[in-house]
């Protein structure tokens, strides 16, 4: 590095790290500064010479991410500090958890050692990722702002993501949708949230993110002139009221309008509740927030209608992540439009999340319910045997849910997510509660164990001293933990079932002088329909496979068996301009369930960027056609399986298993055909069925597989499986079939797991 190179560094990272410290000014006392200051001298020197893919120091990443903790969130000097270091243990052996305990104390070596990545082999079978995210969460319980740091950590890699490889924007991407953006919401950081799911959608799907984004834009001046509209005979009562205020329209994120495109199949002008206007009001000592919250509701109905069962009242029983406000939707000038009342603490919770709840000393009811939450989590991924991968994927899905409220008999009040069973609430009140159930009373009616439970609903657990849990509970439980607790005491008792097994077969065997060898139990297993020695053991110990035919077993030869194997044809093809070893393509494995003609002259070939042997197949889950973006997952050795890249199953394989990202592209190609669904509505008119198949057969020489078709009340609605060549030729194809008079709407049905 020059010398001017190195001074006009310096100058830089001093210039950020003064902004830093005028931030804290404001809720930090001149001890903390003395802290801060500290941290940032021991990672300057940490990371000194370090720069990061952009070329900047790496220095200003720490310190940007210390900004974004006091200014974005509002955490204390503790947390600054530990967002200083956080890459400090990892990223310099010199630099260790005892040092940082030696000169910071304990709270803050606790955190940066939380922060600090696992740095251990883990089984090949397991998520390196997964096991990490599984160990961050588990230091939720005793620090949440370990959890916290962490998510600002990753917002500012979000913003910075631009100078990152393709293959490393979409496993960063993916990891955030996966895991940080629920968090983020589980914490009530909706802004960062927000920005989050905006980042991620930016890098794994930038034309459709360039493409929303420019529409929200170009709406903005007509959305402006509704809300100055709208908002004027509300804003005349507010202010005869005496009432203090600010009013504004808040615009749905890109990313919200693309997963209510997907999840709904419509189009960016289908969507009517594009943005919403939330009243944000400075509510008087005298009378009770709530109130008041109701009181600017009614001012808002007299001028519109309110469509009551859009009503959601957070202010009587707050969200788990602390969201309070007061929501209705009213009908003006044609179109549905929702109201957000808040006060300014509920405004400042909304925007910062629990960490606001800190500046409220006397309003400690939401942290206990943080805290309830947090002994959730805990409670499932403290287990041992719990799979870190299988546990995200519940935990994200979680994450997201509504919550209901329910009661026991006594009163007590349970919050739950949305979804639950019986089953759920037993084992919330006691896992010997739980154990031991047999059914309930529901609202004082008799239901089952597997019985969905509605907001408000009283429950009472009916139990039996014999009863026992059932594998079936596993179908009937939605929370993550319950399916850990039932599987728990489901293998205690397989266990006691095999040893008693082994006894069993161990009697049997001396009983006829035979020897416990590999060979006898192989003609065992075989005999009894079972797997392996432990299926055998334990369907013997449970009764389930009874020995009276032992003897008979054990003389009978098995007899011969034979097997089918499946195999692809793989093709080589050397590509023109390659040096001496050329890259090598294959043939994409077929569909097994959507088989398609290969011809072998001209095979249909996809690229891999490394010199390595691949095999290919489609996943079934979102069925990517050439011209998709497409992403691929080496499943095992050599076997890549090739995702639509807005797939919901290649995010959370991305999220568990970045490591495991192939990238993938579509050659030419013009022999394949690959299976496609279109979803078509229109005025069902004498002829029209016709002419949808002239031009699918006739002008476009495509092979139709099936179609269905409805009518009802005039309008038809029907489904078309195709087969065509790329996405180019199927959206050409959309548009012949959408100019079709009568035709009113013509999509690609989006087959994609979510």
């Amino acid at each position: 590095m020059s010398k001017n190179q190195a001074y006009y560094d310096e100058i830089l990272i001093r210039s950020e790290f003064d902004e830093l410290i005028e931030l804290c000014r404001n809720n930090t006392n001149e001890d903390g500064i003395i802290l801060i200051k500290k941290a940032f001298e021991i990672a300057n020197e940490a990371h000194k010479g370090i720069k990061r893919r952009s070329g900047i120091p790496f220095i200003l990443h720490p310190v940007a991410v210390a900004k974004i903790v006091v200014q974005e969130i509002g955490l204390g000097y503790k947390s600054i500090c530990a967002a200083l270091m956080h890459d400090v243990v990892e990223d310099n052996p010199n630099f260790t958890i005892e040092l940082v305990k030696s000169v910071f104390g304990d709270t803050i070596s606790y955190i940066v050692d939380g922060l600090t990545k696992i740095d251990v082999a883990f089984d090949k079978d397991k998520s390196g990722q997964a096991e990490n995210f599984k160990r961050i969460l588990l230091t939720m319980n005793d620090d949440i702002r370990v959890i916290i740091i962490k998510i600002a950590d990753r917002l500012h890699n979000m913003r910075t993501l631009d100078s990152m490889p393709v293959e490393k924007q979409q496993k960063i991407s993916n990891e955030t949708l996966f895991l940080f953006a629920p968090l983020a919401y589980r914490l009530g950081f909706f802004k960062i949230k927000n920005e989050l799911e905006d980042l991620s959608l930016k890098y794994l799907s930038p034309k459709e993110f360039q493409e929303i984004d420019e529409k929200i834009k170009s709406t903005e001046a007509g959305r402006q002139n509704f809300f100055d509209k709208f908002i004027e005979p509300i804003e005349k009562k507010l202010k005869e009221s005496n009432i203090k205020f600010n009013t504004s329209a808040r615009t749905k994120s890109v990313y919200s309008v693309w997963n209510k495109m997907h999840t709904k199949s419509i189009n960016f002008e289908e969507i009517y509740d594009l943005f919403a206007v939330r009243i944000i009001f400075e509510p008087t000592d005298i009378v009770p927030e709530r109130t008041q919250c109701w009181h600017i509701y009614s001012i808002i109905t007299e001028s519109y209608q309110s469509k009551n069962e859009r009503l959601r009242d957070w202010i009587s029983t707050p969200k788990t992540n602390g969201y309070e406000a007061l929501h209705c939707t009213v009908m003006a000038f044609g179109v549905w439009v929702e109201v957000q009342i808040r006060t300014k603490r509920m405004e400042e919770i909304a925007e910062r999340g629990f960490a606001a709840h800190w500046r409220y000393k006397d309003d400690t009811a939401q942290e206990e319910e943080l805290d309830k939450w947090l002994a959730k989590i805990r409670d499932v991924l403290i287990n041992p045997e719990t799979n870190a991968v299988e546990y995200l994927d519940q935990f994200r899905l979680n994450m997201y849910s509504s919550e209901i409220t329910l009661f026991t008999p006594k009163g007590k009040t349970i919050m739950l997510p949305k979804g639950v069973t019986v089953i759920d609430f037993a084992y919330t009140i006691h896992s010997r509660i739980g154990d031991r159930a047999i059914g309930a009373k529901v609202n004082h009616k008799l239901v089952s164990l597997s019985y969905i439970l509605v907001n408000g609903d009283q429950v009472e657990v009916l139990t039996a001293e014999n009863a026992k849990p059932k594998r079936e509970w596993l179908e009937y439980a939605k929370l993550p933990r319950t399916k850990v607790r039932i599987e728990a005491a489901l293998k205690a008792e397989v266990q006691d079932h095999i040893d008693h097994g082994k006894e069993l077969i161990k009697k049997k065997l001396a009983q006829f002088n035979v020897e416990p060898q590999a060979r006898v139990f192989s003609k065992l297993c075989t005999a009894y329909g079972v797997a392996n020695k432990r299926e055998l053991y334990s369907k013997v110990g449970s009764g389930i496979i009874q020995l009276d035919d032992f003897e008979k077993q054990l003389k009978e030869n098995p007899p011969q068996k034979s097997a089918i194997y499946w195999g692809f044809d793989l093709i080589k093809k050397i590509i023109p301009g390659t040096k001496k070893t050329a890259k090598k393509d294959t043939t994409p494995t077929k569909n097994i369930n959507e088989p398609t003609k290969i011809d072998k002259k001209k095979p249909f070939l996809l690229k891999e960027t490394f010199e390595k042997k691949l095999t290919y197949k489609t996943a079934n889950c979102c069925n990517p056609i050439p011209g998709d973006n497409i992403i691929g997952f080496e499943i095992s050795d050599g076997n890549v399986v090739v995702h639509r890249q807005e797939c919901r199953e290649a995010n959370k394989l991305a999220a568990e298993y970045g490591d495991k990202i192939i990238n993938v592209k579509w050659t030419t190609h013009k022999i394949q055909s690959f299976l496609a669904f279109i979803t078509m509505r229109g005025i069902d008119r004498i002829g029209i069925l016709n002419d949808i198949t002239k031009i699918i057969t006739g002008e476009m020489n495509v092979n139709m597989r099936k179609l269905n078709v409805e009518s009802h009340d005039g309008i038809f609605e029907g489904t078309i499986e195709l087969y065509v060549h790329s996405a180019g030729d199927l959206e050409n194809l959309i548009r012949k079939i959408s100019a079709i008079k009568g035709m009113e709407d013509v999509r690609r049905l989006q087959k994609i797991t979510m």
